[in-house]
C-alpha cells in the first residue's frame, strides 16, 4: 500500500509541476503560439510519455508497459477528433490566437478532473459488475457505426446546454475582456465569450470521455495504467492543437479510422471471456487502422 500512495503521489506531483511550469513559466503572459513551438512542446510530451513507458516496463513488466503504449496511442488517435471540435470552436466564437493556449489549459485541466472520477468508476464498475464490460462495448461499437454511417451535423454552440447554462447564470459581455474569464460591471460579475469557450470545450471532453474511457478500459483494467496514459495524452492536446490547426483539412477520412478502431475496441470487449485478444495484435490492429485512415486522407486530398 505504502508502495502505491508514492507512486500515485510522485505522478500527480509530477502532473501538477509540470502544469505550473507550463502556465506559470513559459506561457505566463499570452501569446500566440508558433508552430515551431507546438511542435516542439509536442515532441515533448511524446518523449516524456515514452521515458515514463520505460518506467512501467522496469517497475511492473512488459505486459503493462504494451498495456500502457497501446493505451496511449488510443487515447492520442481519439484526441485528434476532440482537436477537431476545438478548431470549429475557436472559429465559431472568434477567439484571437494570444488566447487560445489559456482556454486550453483550463479546459484540459478541467478535463484532467473529470477523467480521474471517470476511470476509477468505469473500473470498479466492473470489477463489481462484469456484466457492464458487455455494454460498454455495445456502446462502442454502436457510437462507431454511427460515426462511420451517419451525417455530420453542423457545429452550433448556441443551442449547445452548457451555453444556455451559462447565460443563465452569469450576464455576458458583447466582446472579449483581453483574457480574462469574468469582469465586473455595474457592482455585478460579468462572463465573458471566453468563459463561455472554457465550457465547451470541458462539455466536448466529457462527451468524448464517455467514448474513450471504456475504450482504454478494453486495454487494461490497471487504474494507473489507464489513469496515466490518459494524462499523457491529455497533456499533450494543447501543443498537438496547436500543431494540427489549419491542416485539419487533409484529414478528412481520419474519422473513419477513428470510428472503426472503436468498433475493433468495443468488440474486443465484447468477447473477452470467449477470446482475449493479445495486447501486441490490438496495437497492430490499432496502429495500421489509423495509419491507413491518415494515409488514404492525404493521398485523396491530393487527387
Amino acid at each position: 500500500m505504502s508502495e502505491e500512495i508514492i507512486l500515485w503521489g510522485s505522478f500527480s506531483l509530477f502532473v501538477i509541476g509540470m502544469l505550473a511550469l507550463d502556465l506559470g513559466v513559459f506561457h505566463r503572459k499570452s501569446h500566440t503560439v508558433s508552430v515551431r513551438e507546438a511542435l516542439t512542446w509536442t515532441a515533448v510530451w511524446i518523449v516524456l510519455a515514452m521515458l515514463f513507458n520505460l518506467f512501467v516496463y522496469h517497475y511492473f513488466d512488459k505486459e503493462k508497459a504494451l498495456e500502457f503504449f497501446t493505451a496511449y496511442v488510443v487515447e492520442k488517435s481519439l484526441s485528434i477528433d476532440n482537436i477537431f471540435v476545438i478548431i470549429m470552436i475557436f472559429s465559431y466564437f472568434r477567439v484571437p490566437d494570444a488566447y487560445q493556449h489559456k482556454v486550453l489549459f483550463w479546459g484540459i485541466f478541467g478535463a484532467l478532473v473529470m477523467r480521474v472520477i471517470f476511470i476509477f468508476a468505469g473500473i470498479e464498475l466492473i470489477h463489481k459488475f462484469h456484466w457492464l464490460i458487455y455494454v460498454f462495448g455495445g456502446f462502442l461499437i454502436f457510437t462507431g457505426a454511427r460515426m462511420l454511417f451517419g451525417e455530420d451535423k453542423p457545429l452550433d454552440p448556441e443551442k449547445n446546454p452548457m451555453v444556455k447554462f451559462v447565460r443563465r447564470m452569469f450576464p455576458v459581455t458583447e466582446s472579449f475582456e483581453g483574457d480574462k474569464f469574468f469582469v465586473k460591471r455595474d457592482h455585478r460579475i460579468w462572463a465573458t465569450p471566453l468563459f463561455i469557450v472554457v465550457m465547451l470545450i470541458e462539455g466536448t471532453d466529457l462527451i468524448f470521455a464517455v467514448d474513450s474511457i471504456p475504450a482504454i478500459i478494453s486495454i487494461s483494467d490497471d487504474t494507473f495504467i489507464v489513469y496515466t496514459s490518459n494524462v499523457f495524452a491529455i497533456l499533450g492536446l494543447r501543443s498537438l492543437y496547436f500543431a494540427l490547426a489549419g491542416i485539419e483539412k487533409y484529414f478528412t477520412y481520419l474519422k473513419y479510422g477513428l470510428a472503426t478502431i472503436l468498433v475493433f475496441v468495443g468488440v474486443k470487449m465484447v468477447i473477452v471471456d470467449f477470446y482475449k485478444i493479445p495486447i501486441e495484435i490490438s496495437l497492430i490492429i490499432i496502429a495500421f487502422l489509423l495509419a491507413i485512415s491518415m494515409i488514404v486522407s492525404v493521398v485523396l486530398k491530393k487527387k
